[in-house]
């Protein structure tokens, strides 16, 4: 099987999200949660068979046959804000390792304030540095975001008009520039509510341009343009809203021929005053699961309340629940945490998986038990008499070893989706 296959989205109707017989209305958290690992074994497992054969092409029977995922298909990401400015060079280092040991997405940071510090002079070098080094380490790359009323760059002219057609012009820069390199985007942010009166103080000029084109048609042109730029990009429309008022706003994200013009629905839960119960966090799910389109959890926060073991036990627990809901959602394809580390963390909360000197908190161990652990495939069996061996995995990519009972050794690597298959061919003698 082709691995490039991996993330091809697949939609799974609503219907089969819900135990035999009950309604989204009458689950209960207990129900959910009892469900979770059945859920997750129907939706994030696919069926392999791995045959070895010898040069000749004829099955080997009893052949030992060892299987070890190397990547997730879904997405567990966070935002990597802080490569390259950590405090020292250790906690760079650490930083760095930590991450690409339990992650594989990485949201890069493109806010138009901060992007053109300078006028004519965007951060494109340091987000290139950061998307290769991701590239390296099998990271798959967001940027976030291509347009947000939330600081007006240096120098914005008053015309709303002009700052819309360098808005249009800066979503095409991005885009095309790291084409190939960043191939999602967060392409219009918070447009739910984007007229609320702290954004007006803190972005006059771009907050007008907004109501000066029209909510829908901005971000309606924000988006084509983004396509236009690069048409095989995902494209995300993103919210703090979970609610009826997105849910409308995205009802009307549709072109002329009644096409949605977006690929994924992004959902932030900033959880930083309680956690979402878990019947809400289904709730969520499928009221936004109704639109047919991957759902990813773009900016997740859980606080390490009060600052002491207590706050951060209470943390691991709560993350791994919640995580544990949205892995069995079959609507779900990606979780982004926000901030990775609490060293200059946003708003300063206390909700990094490292502590500010990079030492790990206990969410940091226990995802990896789930991320690296529950949720990973990795066993050893022998081939049957058509030289075969059957198993069932979580989705990924894999590579497989196999050494025949006279020493002759084959690998391979696949990708394994809903089903997959592969054929290691063994050498002619022992090695």
């Amino acid at each position: 099987m082709n691995p490039s296959g991996l993330l091809a989205s697949t939609v799974i109707a609503v219907a089969l999200s819900l135990p035999a017989g009950l309604q989204a209305e009458r689950l209960s958290g207990e129900d959910i949660l009892a469900d979770a690992d059945a859920r997750i074994e129907k939706h994030r497992k696919g069926d392999a068979v791995v045959q070895v054969v010898d040069a000749a092409g004829k099955a080997v029977a009893g052949a030992t046959v060892r299987v070890e995922q190397t990547r997730h298909a879904f997405l567990f990401g966070s935002n990597v804000f802080m490569w390259g400015r950590c405090k020292t060079p250790e906690q760079e280092r650490t930083y760095r390792q930590r991450f690409a040991e339990v992650l594989n997405y990485a949201t890069l940071p493109y806010y138009w304030a901060w992007y053109n510090a300078q006028k004519d002079q965007p951060g494109h070098p340091y987000r290139e540095q950061v998307a290769r080094w991701c590239k390296e380490h099998g990271i798959a790359t967001k940027g976030h975001p291509l347009a947000w009323n939330c600081g007006d760059p240096p120098g914005l002219p008053d015309d709303p008009s002009e700052v819309f057609r360098l808005q249009l012009g800066r979503i095409t820069d991005c885009v095309q520039h790291f084409r190939g390199l960043i191939d999602r985007w967060d392409v219009v942010n918070e447009a739910t509510h984007f007229e609320r009166q702290s954004f007006w103080k803190r972005s006059p000029k771009l907050t007008k341009a907004w109501d000066h084109v029209g909510r829908i048609e901005f971000t309606k042109q924000c988006f084509a343009t983004a396509r236009k730029a690069n048409p095989n990009a995902t494209l995300l429309i993103n919210d703090y809203r979970a609610d009826r008022d997105y849910a409308a706003l995205i009802e009307k994200l549709v072109d002329k021929n009644g096409k949605r013009i977006y690929d994924v629905i992004g959902i932030q839960s900033h959880m930083h005053a309680g956690v979402w119960q878990t019947r809400h966090v289904w709730g969520v799910c499928e009221r936004f699961a109704r639109f047919g389109v991957p759902l990813h959890f773009t900016e997740t926060t859980v606080i390490s309340r009060f600052g002491n073991a207590e706050g951060e036990a209470y943390q691991a627990k709560e993350t791994v629940r919640f995580y544990t809901v949205l892995f069995s959602h079959p609507a779900v394809e990606a979780i982004t945490w926000w901030d990775f580390s609490d060293q200059r963390a946003w708003k300063g909360a206390p909700a990094g998986w490292l502590r500010a000197d990079m030492s790990p908190k206990p969410v940091f161990g226990e995802m990896k038990k789930l991320i690296k652990g529950k949720w990973w495939t990795k066993f050893e069996g022998k081939t049957d008499r058509a030289g075969e061996l059957r198993f069932r995995g979580f989705r990924g990519s894999y590579k497989v070893e196999a050494v025949t009972p006279d020493g002759r050794r084959g690998e391979g690597q696949f990708g394994l989706s809903k089903t997959g298959r592969l054929v290691v061919r063994v050498g002619t003698g022992g090695r």
